[in-house]
């Protein structure tokens, strides 16, 4: 079984393996090609044993390459009121990093 580790990173949890392809939240020094650690590790595990932390485990360190930098698909907002002549639209998109897992360790 191959290792197995949960990061935290922008806010929110990833579990990930080696070889993963995961969408983070955009970093501001993050280009592509990169080389980006994450030491928020929260959970590692090598198949014989696991470790948790409280909150966040010592010496454990995921890291992996920037692949895209990128936003992803727009998401539309509508408002309506009725009877008034109430309409807004707009949309956003997400900026994100695209990241590929090199190493567990």
């Amino acid at each position: 079984m191959s290792k197995f580790a949960v990061i935290e990173t922008g806010g929110k949890q990833y579990a990930v393996n080696d070889g993963d392809c995961i969408d983070i939240e955009l970093l501001k020094e993050c280009k592509e090609g990169d080389t980006i650690s994450f030491d928020k590790v929260l959970l590692f595990d090598d198949g014989a044993k696991t470790d948790v932390g409280m909150p966040y485990l010592e010496g454990r360190k995921v890291s992996g390459t920037v692949e895209t930098v990128g936003r992803h698909k727009k998401v539309s907002v509508v408002r309506f009121r009725a009877k008034s002549n109430y309409r807004r639209h707009y949309g956003h998109r997400q900026p994100f990093c695209k990241v590929r897992i090199t190493s567990i360790a």
